[in-house]
């Protein structure tokens, strides 16, 4: 491993003469996702260099990692990037695209309340809300959002340092419980604060006192195939074949598969949520692991907040 990585060159690149991998396993890119990243190089320039292939005979270096950080780059208008040049087969380009993508090992997101922590420092530079939001490239209202985690209560905050709180996201609740009902959020943080050393009051009952007070949505169980099928209208009862239908008075017919059947059962569809695409949003919100619901709640929390609409 040493001597692969004693062959790499650091070069700052001109952005031009690099060319994207018309073999990259990404096959897709969301332009409003680059936004983010534009706002961030044309502040701070490129932090993380990208990896590309020697120079070939027209002096062009094709990238192996990092073509979003290229094509933000581009439209970020920096004249030079930093760049590893490294000379491998297509079957490494492909592992270490597939490697740094997975992001183990590699980049670990700061703790959610770390996160509001050292934004909401950032954002004291500036006057007012929208500015100081604008430094990031949202808006006014996800500033509000972004910080949260910063201004936890003295005793929620202990919860969690103590790890009697399994989430950033149930501390946070506990918080807007207690804007709400005071008494009853009281109640609950005293509870939870009496626990023994790493014990943790079960989620389930933490929730049931949220729901009570109107600060979380009653959770629904997944919906079972037998559920599906009760509540479909009845199908009426297929037609008694007639002699013309009957395979003798159709010469030649054979009998369709049974994926073909004139009288298809109902389909339940139901998309699965890739479980580490999952678990990594979780950890980025601050979230219990796995807990789709809970994930998808503060997705829609922070998109709100992003379009203004918080």
């Amino acid at each position: 491993m040493a001597e692969q990585i004693s062959q790499r060159e650091f070069l700052h690149i001109p952005v031009e003469r690099i060319i994207p991998d018309p073999a990259h396993a990404r096959r897709r890119l969301d332009a409003e996702e680059l936004k983010g990243l534009v706002n961030s190089l044309q502040r701070l320039g490129l932090i993380h260099p990208l990896l590309v292939q020697p120079a070939d005979a027209n002096g062009q270096y094709r990238l192996i990692v990092g073509e979003r950080r290229w094509r933000a780059a581009r439209e970020a208008g920096l004249a030079t990037v930093p760049a590893l040049v490294h000379s491998c087969s297509a079957e490494e380009a492909l592992e270490l695209q597939v490697f740094e993508n997975m992001g183990q090992g590699v980049r670990q997101p700061l703790e959610p309340r770390d996160m509001a922590r050292a934004i909401a420092r950032i954002a004291r530079r500036y006057e007012d809300q929208e500015a100081a939001a604008g430094h990031f490239g949202r808006k006014g209202a996800w500033l509000q959002q972004a910080t949260a985690a910063a201004r936890l209560s003295p005793e929620v905050d202990a919860l969690l340092e103590t790890g009697r709180l399994s989430s950033t996201s149930t501390a946070l609740q506990l918080e807007k419980l207690a804007r709400k009902d005071e008494g009853q959020a009281r109640e609950l943080i005293e509870r939870i604060a009496q626990l023994p050393e790493g014990e943790k009051l079960p989620r389930q009952e933490v929730e049931q006192v949220l729901v009570r007070a109107g600060v979380k949505r009653a959770r629904k169980p997944p919906q079972t195939e037998a559920d599906a099928e009760s509540a479909a209208p009845a199908r009426p009862a297929a037609p008694a074949p007639t002699p013309a239908d009957s395979p003798a008075a159709a010469p030649g017919a054979s009998e369709p598969p049974p994926w073909e059947s004139a009288t298809p059962e109902p389909a339940v569809v139901r998309r699965r949520v890739n479980p580490g695409k999952v678990r990594q949003v979780a950890q980025l919100l601050g979230v219990s692991d796995g807990d789709e619901e809970e994930v998808l709640a503060r997705l829609i929390d922070e998109f709100l907040a992003l379009k203004g609409e918080a």
